[in-house]
């Protein structure tokens, strides 16, 4: 499997990521701008952004947590050359799951099919660490 092919999918989370980061931070901008939110409301760390603010950056922090283990898994699985085609399929599902995930964070915000979402995401990231701890420890 060629670096790119594994790397591919990782820049499109990255690209997420920063997506969420510049839509935050304009959000969190326009409310600044309209006098919807005051400085001296939010100026040591509280959390009185206006909901929909506050939405898309629990979207951005979210992209810290599960996505965490798999920028690990490819960092371990690249240099040990044990990315394979499964692997950067997987990562694929991973991804598009991720994206289905903030795209129902920051809309509907439905819970139910947000968690669902989530789920699936995990149970493949899951598989992705079982199948590489597999190929590591058995040598398959």
């Amino acid at each position: 499997m060629s670096v790119q092919m594994v790397l591919l999918p990782v820049f499109v989370q990255v690209a997420l990521t920063f997506a969420l980061l510049i839509w935050m931070a304009l959000a969190r901008r326009e409310t600044l701008v309209s006098g919807e939110t005051k400085i001296r409301d939010i100026a040591l760390g509280e959390q009185n952004w206006p909901k929909r603010a506050t939405q898309i950056a629990n979207c951005f922090a979210n992209q810290f947590e599960l996505p965490v283990l798999f920028y690990v898994l490819i960092a371990l699985a690249l240099p040990l050359r044990h990315a394979d085609l499964v692997i950067v399929l997987m990562s694929w599902v991973f991804v598009v799951a991720r994206f289905a995930h903030a795209g129902v964070f920051v809309n509907s915000n439905d819970l139910g099919q947000r968690s669902t979402i989530w789920l699936a995401g995990m149970l493949v990231l899951l598989a992705m660490w079982i199948y590489f701890a597999l190929k590591i420890l058995l040598l398959i």
